[in-house]
């Protein structure tokens, strides 16, 4: 499932990005409270320990680019970095989040072990440099409005900036209105361009604005398209998972149940062993 010419892995902590094992990035779309990340945090490391399955744990302290002015955001960089490092040293688990400034990737970088660029700041020059010279890992999530090979100049700003640990996230192409679509065939094609390649299977079947003032989406379909991919070939999944998705603040309509996540889990484990085999 690897192809000639990939970089080596890189680790953080315990987590081998890109020697084959296959990872997780798991966690709700929001910061709601810090009692709820914990809980969150607690539920997925369960069942992520009974699966052996390596993950980070992923929650947003700002949504920063919500449908409507008022929509939940989060508790910003401060505090969101505060509570995401706290829980990833109690627990033990590599921890992710969004920035969204040269300025965030600073506060974040004391807190955060794997910094990650939104879809529509994919290609901000400045912020892929921060992020380069924070000394953290980078995932950078691959614009709705990219073809699969024009990653390769995100790539290059972030090689030209120091940084060689660095993954790309798919996470579907805008379909005309409203509306995104997951081409298989760009996983391949990134990692025959020798790029760590992560699918974000709730993310991709978003529905933008679907819903008026909120974005909308197909949440029985993750599962489908992660399975896809995982068979397709990628070092990662990234999946949002909720206690009660549809009591979420923000992308509720996309997120796995909690309940659900280890049967989903499980289903990629295995297929991801069957392939390599």
């Amino acid at each position: 499932m690897t192809p000639p010419g990939m970089p080596p892995p890189f680790k953080i902590q315990d987590i081998e990005i890109g020697g084959g094992r296959l990872f997780f990035l798991l966690g709700p779309c929001a910061l709601e409270s810090e009692e709820f990340a914990w809980e969150m945090a607690r539920g997925i490391k369960s069942i992520c320990d009974r699966l052996e399955a390596p993950f980070f744990f992923k929650a947003s302290y700002d949504k920063a680019n919500r449908t409507s002015v008022d929509s939940f955001r989060g508790p910003g960089v401060t505090e969101g970095c505060r509570i995401l490092g706290e829980i990833g040293k109690d627990l033990g688990v590599p921890v992710t989040t969004d920035i969204h400034s040269e300025a965030e990737a600073g506060i974040a970088a004391e807190h955060i072990d794997l910094l990650q660029v939104p879809a529509f700041l994919c290609r901000q020059t400045s912020l892929l440099e921060a992020c380069a010279k924070s000394g953290r890992p980078v995932n950078v999530k691959k614009g709705q409005f990219l073809a699969p090979w024009d990653v390769v100049h995100i790539a290059g700003k972030l090689r030209a900036f120091g940084c060689d640990d660095f993954v790309i996230t798919e996470r579907g192409s805008s379909f005309g209105y409203n509306n995104l679509v997951t081409d298989m065939r760009s996983l391949y094609w990134m990692r025959q361009e020798g790029l760590r390649v992560i699918f974000d299977a709730t993310h991709s079947v978003q529905r933008p604005g679907g819903l008026g003032g909120t974005t909308g989406g197909d949440r029985e379909l993750a599962p489908v398209l992660a399975r896809a991919a995982v068979a397709t070939g990628v070092d990662g999944v990234f999946m949002e998972t909720h206690l009660r998705p549809d009591e979420a603040l923000s992308d509720g309509p996309n997120q796995i149940p909690l309940n659900e996540l280890e049967q989903v889990l499980a289903s990629l484990l295995k297929i991801h062993d069957t392939c390599r085999s």
